[in-house]
């Protein structure tokens, strides 16, 4: 991935003398220079409210929001937006008017989309700022103390990083040091050339694993060739974390993550339908089970009663499973080989759950039963034991194996999971129950 870079920044390699250096730190292509350094006007009140409003907006409806306000109140509303958030609505717009709104911005925001789009979505590089408080490690202490004065005025510059001429990201200042080090000191003689970065091309929860012992207001982020590319402050990654996390819930009951409470009905309607569908064809199966029993059925009616209980129970033991390995796929505590440990885990974890609840649910058989005059309610209990272990068991081993095969067929195991997770329990559950009353009582 190329870059732009300022063909300016190699005068200061030939031996050019500090005055030519400080004539060419306004040019955007500078590595001291960051964005322009100019006293930014505050937004408009109209800005301010609409990018309040577009923080509440799925990205499609936002886009529709954007398009509806004149180029001048559009181009301030997502400047107030963090890059995360704009990247989705971007890519929501119309090319013109996308384009005429990358127009209206700065040049380094616009740059900046651009470099972001190269990115995978749920990437530290989607997420990124245009990199702030970097300065050649050829300048002077004096120098860029100057310059951060100015630089402080438009931007929240929390830390100063030290770049090369080729933008290579080379280590990092204290400021500290910028107070007590001589004016003429440089600043290659003063940073900290050990710099923790983060990758543009990780995901967000490596990037989050990554900094859990590493607590900063913001990290540089760098492409595969160590160029300083951008900012991402620690609050992102973790309001980013947090969404991912609720929009798993989501995903495993039909809701698109986009969709918001302020998402129209009709999108909202588009969105879940689908799904909805999908789950009415997957349910047929466990009818079609259940009318294979159709006889056992009608001899002793009172399994009939039982089958949304076992159904309910083996598919909360089902999702539990999910929910534990969803997140630790999501946190990548997920390992290779990890898998099988995971699995006879869930089972120990369902063969226990299943006995106990089974004991209660047996309970209620028996007190039915016997309420209904039925002449076998001790083998009526024991079959809703059996089936109601056997069921917990295999869910919690679907609760595991769903996803992870899902993963590796390349399918989004949140959104996917749920679906199958369900026909399984629904299946296995009534299938069991029936299968057992069948062969034991019949």
């Amino acid at each position: 991935m190329q870059y732009e870079m300022d063909q300016d920044m190699n005068d200061n390699t030939n031996g050019n003398s500090n005055s030519h250096s400080n004539d060419h730190l306004s040019h955007h292509g500078d590595p001291t220079a960051g964005p322009t350094i100019e006293q930014d006007e505050q937004p408009t009140q109209a800005a301010a409210d609409l990018a309040a409003e577009l923080q509440t907006l799925d990205p499609e409806t936002a886009a529709d929001s954007l398009e509806q306000s004149s180029d001048a109140v559009a181009a301030e509303a997502v400047a107030i937006l963090e890059e995360g958030e704009v990247q989705p609505i971007l890519e929501a717009m119309d090319a013109d008017r996308r384009a005429a709104l990358e127009r209206s911005v700065s040049p380094e925001l616009a740059r900046q989309w651009k470099i972001n789009t190269e990115f995978d979505e749920d990437t530290v590089g989607r997420s990124m700022e245009p990199p702030i408080g970097f300065f050649a490690k050829t300048q002077t202490v004096g120098e860029t103390v100057e310059l951060l004065r100015e630089l402080v005025k438009t931007e929240p510059v929390t830390y100063c990083y030290v770049v090369d001429n080729a933008r290579h990201l080379t280590g990092v200042l204290m400021m500290r040091d910028l107070l007590f080090s001589d004016d003429k000191a440089t600043l290659e003689s003063i940073m900290i050339p050990k710099v923790f970065a983060l990758r543009a091309e990780m995901s967000i929860a490596q990037a989050i694993q990554s900094v859990a012992s590493r607590q900063f207001f913001a990290y540089p982020v760098c492409d595969s060739s160590n160029h300083f590319v951008g900012l991402i402050r620690g609050q992102r990654l973790l309001e980013q974390q947090a969404f991912d996390l609720s929009a798993q819930v989501g995903a495993m009951v039909g809701v698109e993550k986009e969709e918001r409470l302020a998402t129209p009905w009709w999108r909202s309607l588009m969105f879940r339908h689908p799904w909805l569908q999908l789950n009415l064809l997957t349910a047929f199966l466990a009818a079609a089970v259940v009318g294979m029993f159709e006889h056992t059925l009608t001899k002793i009616v009172l399994l009939a009663a039982f089958l949304p209980v076992l159904a309910g129970q083996s598919g909360n033991t089902g999702c539990q499973a999910l929910a534990v390995t969803l997140r630790g796929m999501t946190l990548n505590e997920l390992k290779r080989g990890q898998t099988r440990y995971a699995v006879i885990k869930e089972m120990v974890v369902g063969f226990c759950n299943g006995a106990l609840v089974g004991i209660s649910a047996a309970v209620g058989m028996y007190i039915f039963a016997t309420i209904q005059h039925n002449d076998r309610p001790g083998e009526l209990a024991l079959v809703t034991w059996l089936a109601m272990v056997v069921s917990c068991v295999v869910s919690g081993m679907c609760g595991v194996l769903v996803p992870t095969t899902l993963k590796r067929l390349g399918a989004d195991p949140a959104t996917a999971s749920s679906i199958f997770l369900t026909t399984a329990t629904d299946v296995v559950s009534m299938g069991v129950f029936l299968a057992l009353a069948t062969w034991l009582l019949l």
